[in-house]
């Protein structure tokens, strides 16, 4: 089949909705950025696909092609539904505007998104997102990547949530490490204070001698 696709787009075929239907859920995850980039963007509001399983630069790819096209729709209800599939690549700034929509996000939703861009998402935003699913997000608090953002979060921001959320950063706690230096002196700590312990001794004999000379 990989091949077969291959073969497709070489000869100058873009991937239209009946190249997709062929394709599938089953082999989208199979195909190359070339691949991707022969999809024509509204062949998507035709097909049915699902990229959960693709690797991270798969879905990139797909979120950037069903924004373009499904952008006339941006700001009908729809829109959500209809991209909702290709959320997994969507980057951090689309997240941040989709948070203004009531979109009630599912938690199954929003614990497969972007990592990068999850971590970039204020808990003000993440309410945005999840609307009326917020509360379920507490249940998710002990596992990734939930846990990993929760730990970025100042805890009084989270704590205006009202949804039980633990584990993120106190006010005015910050990490001290304490370096450590290199010794000045490459002399043993031994040779290093008996030589402090004969400095008297020592300064008392060029005493006596100045004044005897």
């Amino acid at each position: 089949a990989s091949a077969a696709i291959k073969r497709y787009v070489e000869l100058g075929n873009a991937l239209n909705p009946t190249a997709l239907d062929a394709i599938g859920t089953r082999y989208v995850c199979l195909l190359n950025a070339t691949e991707l980039g022969a999809i024509d963007p509204p062949s998507l509001r035709l097909a049915s696909l699902d990229p959960s399983a693709c690797s991270q630069e798969t879905k990139n790819l797909l979120y950037q092609k069903a924004k373009e096209a499904f952008s006339g729709q941006h700001h009908l209800p729809a829109y959500y539904e209809l991209i909702l599939p290709y959320l997994g690549g969507a980057p951090a700034v689309d997240l941040k505007a989709l948070s203004k929509d009531d979109v009630n996000m599912n938690v199954t939703t929003f614990v497969t998104l972007r990592r990068e861009s999850l971590m970039y998402l204020t808990p003000r935003e993440v309410q945005g997102l999840l609307g009326m699913n917020l509360p379920e997000l507490a249940r998710w608090q002990d596992r990734s990547p939930v846990r990993d953002w929760i730990q970025l979060q100042r805890q009084s921001e989270l704590d205006q949530l009202h949804v039980g959320l633990t584990g993120g950063m106190q006010e005015g706690y910050i990490n001290i490490v304490t370096p450590k230096f290199p010794a000045t002196s490459s002399a043993p700590l031994g040779a290093v204070a008996t030589a402090f312990h004969l400095l008297p001794a020592l300064l008392l004999s060029l005493l006596v001698v100045s004044v005897l000379s």
